[in-house]
């Protein structure tokens, strides 16, 4: 029945009839709509970094031709966190499910609810959400096989120590070539700046294969983590994830990794609720959530990666909308937010 009653972006229309609200209990709801208040759980995206050195043919030499120093002659593999995006966001809560009933005198004749069935807009329609354009960018540079632009007497050199002397000296015959252009001293400039600019993209071309060859090739692979953490209370220096330079982002059970920490504080912003005074009152039009909020840290003993203020529904209230907001007299119109359960606008004529 549940499936049959909250779908994709679902827009209920129940004008001619009324609405009534009451607390769901399965198998005893009749004619209604089921919708769910959410609650809170922080979101961590890790933004990390895969690593790859390979190293070049004639790393050996960097240092004696090039005078390139602190080039490694083995391969190395390593990952790095580049950041950690902190936010909160709305899941169905099962504790707070509540069903709008038909009722002869009610004009809230449209509930939008989320594809999970959490409660979004009355009378009207939320705004779209705006989807953040991706960039994409490549991460590994092309790779261009150097041995493309070896002249004879490199690939006939009887020694790799020979070779590596001699593209080096091509190296430093394509720079001495871009710096004639550069200068309009070349025997055969190009005759427009299109063509010279051609001219100088070929020429680095070649020097960055080349110089590979030497200094190796670094690529470099991004990746994102989701994690999720739900605050039934504080959180004290809770394990949300480990990390290992080796191997990235791991389980918390993994313990190959070190361990990233999230603390979540109640700030207290709402007075505390008077339990004998919410078991008396009577559910008598929309239920709606008044988000608390936490102090939230994430970090490791090195870094901190995010410390500020989030809604957190676990530490506010419920409050209820009359439902005389919602007669054949009054267009009310009520739009929440699904992440919090709050209210986000409210207007009538």
């Amino acid at each position: 029945m549940k499936k049959g009653l909250i779908a994709v972006g679902l827009l209920i229309s129940m004008s001619g009839a009324a609405q009534d609200f009451s607390t769901y209990t399965p198998g005893a709801m009749g004619e209604g709509v089921v919708y769910y208040l959410p609650k809170t759980e922080i979101e961590l995206q890790v933004t990390a970094t895969k690593v790859v050195y390979t190293p070049g043919e004639f790393c050996q030499y960097a240092d004696r031709y090039l005078r390139l120093t602190g080039i490694s002659s083995k391969p190395e593999e390593h990952w790095e966190i580049n950041s950690i995006k902190v936010s909160s966001v709305g899941v169905p809560d099962p504790d707070n499910a509540y069903v709008v009933k038909l009722k002869d005198k009610s004009a809230a004749s449209q509930v939008e609810l989320t594809p999970e069935g959490i409660i979004k807009a009355i009378n009207t329609t939320s705004p779209a959400e705006k989807i953040a354009a991706t960039k994409i960018t490549e991460t590994a540079k092309k790779r261009i096989d150097p041995r493309s632009f070896m002249t004879e007497e490199i690939l006939m050199a009887g020694s790799t120590a020979k070779m590596a002397e001699l593209v080096a000296k091509e190296i430093y015959n394509i720079r001495e070539s871009k710096n004639s252009l550069t200068r309009g001293q070349a025997d055969y400039m190009p005759k427009d700046g299109a063509a010279l600019k051609l001219m100088l993209d070929n020429l680095d071309e070649q020097e960055q294969a080349m110089m590979q060859m030497f200094a190796g090739t670094t690529n470099r692979t991004e990746k994102t983590f989701t994690i999720r953490v739900a605050p039934e209370g504080d959180v004290k220096d809770k394990v949300a994830f480990r990390f290992s330079k080796k191997l990235g982002v791991l389980d918390v059970d993994d313990l190959a990794g070190e361990p990233c920490y999230i603390s979540i504080v109640n700030q207290e912003t709402l007075p505390p609720a008077d339990p004998k005074a919410k078991e008396k009152k009577k559910i008598d039009g929309v239920i709606y959530n008044i988000p608390g909020k936490a102090q939230v840290t994430v970090f490791t003993p090195a870094k901190r990666y995010f410390e500020g203020e989030l809604p957190v529904t676990q530490f506010g209230a419920t409050e209820v909308l009359v439902d005389n907001l919602f007669n054949k007299k009054v267009n009310t119109r009520v739009i929440f937010n699904p992440n919090t359960g709050g209210i986000v606008k409210i207007d009538k004529d």
